[in-house]
Formats: structure tokens, sequence, C-alpha cells
């Protein structure tokens, strides 16, 4: 891929509206989640914020991304490709991207009976994001909703018990068994990480230095 890690903006090839266009990409993911467009002073907010500004070609005007959804996305890295012609945004999407409601603005193949992105994408990312939903929106009678409800203290105690649960499971002959127990501990887990603000994607950047230093 020839995109490289984003430095200034002095010499990027705008239009002649003064625009860019900025594909917005999940950091942990790498769904690509949507494409819009951006001017200097959009960038600007963008990178002062932290948060994805663009600019409405419809509108005529500024937009920060969730201003009306609650929806935002936290910019974490922006690159830009070999001709200085187009940005990448690696963000952490928070909730829909779409205003349709889907996770991606990209939810509709061109072809019939094809896997889109949204149904291959890394299920532990996919679960996060489930689970912040439910908190951003919960739902009545939601397993979610109640234990968002309990707290913290809740959340360990069922993950103490699902991990045990794992142990008995791993001794028992089905294998099965272990596999549904599993399950249970990372879906409690994944609750505990939100609430405490963190995702997935912090474990996969702790596994991927210790591989690193081995």
């Amino acid at each position: 891929m020839c995109f490289r890690t984003f430095k200034n903006f002095d010499d990027l090839a705008f239009d002649a509206s003064g625009l860019i266009p900025a594909v917005a990409q999940d950091a942990a993911s790498r769904e690509v989640l949507m494409l819009a467009y951006m001017n200097r002073e959009s960038l600007l907010k963008t990178v002062e914020t932290g948060k994805a500004h663009y600019y409405s070609r419809s509108r005529k005007r500024l937009w920060l991304k969730g201003e009306t959804s609650g929806h935002f996305q936290h910019v974490r890295e922006i690159l830009r490709d070999c001709d200085d012609d187009a940005l990448l945004l690696l963000v952490d999407q928070r909730g829909p991207a779409c205003h349709t409601g889907n996770r991606t603005c990209f939810h509709r193949d061109l072809y019939e009976n094809a896997t889109t992105a949204a149904e291959s994408e890394d299920i532990l990312c996919h679960l996060q994001r489930v689970v912040e939903d439910r908190r951003a929106h919960p739902k009545e009678g939601s397993y979610t909703k109640y234990l968002f409800e309990k707290g913290l203290d809740k959340m360990l105690k069922k993950v103490g018990e699902e991990s045990a649960e794992v142990i008995i499971a791993a001794k028992n002959p089905d294998p099965q068994e272990l596999v549904y127990e599993s399950a249970d501990l990372i879906f409690h887990l994944s609750v505990v990480l939100v609430e405490r603000n963190l995702s997935w994607r912090h474990v996969f950047d702790e596994l991927e230095r210790r591989r690193k230093e081995k």
C-alpha cells in the first residue's frame, strides 16, 4: 500500500473547489466505513481536536461527524496517498458510521450472493461495537443493559464465574462445552473493556508489543 504517515498538508493536492476525498477506516478491524470530503479548515479542525471534521458539499459548511447522532470518529492516524490527492483516516468509530444506521456506508454489494466486508469483519471488534451500542442505546430486557446498570462489580463477578466455568469445561470430555464457556468469558470481558473505555484493539496492541519483544 502506498500510503505514508501524515505530516502536514501544505503540499496536498486539493481540487479546484478546495476539497480532497477522505476515506474513514476502522483502526481496529480495518473495515472501510465511509467516504467524505475535507477542505483545509476541516482538516485542521480534525488535527486540532482529534475528532473527524468534514466539509459538506450539499450544505456548503464544515460538519463534525457525530454532531447530531453522537457517533463520533476519534482519529488515531491520518495517511495520504502517493499522489497527495486523497486521505485515509484511521478512526475509532462510536456507533454506526452510516446515516442509515448501518455500521458502514458500504453495506450494499454490487453483486448478488456476495459476502460483504461487514459480514466478514473481525468478530471481536464487532462484538465490542455491539456492546458499545447497547451501552449508548439500552434495550429493555437486554442482558447487556442489565450488566451496565449493575456496574463494574457485577461485571467482574461474572468474569470470575465464567473463568471458573472455563476451567471446569476444560477438564470435561466434551470440547464443545469449552467452546461455549470460552465464548461466555469473552463476552463478559468485552463488557468490562467497554465499561473501562478500552477496546480489544488495546489488547491486540499489547499482544503485538509482546510478539515483537520475543
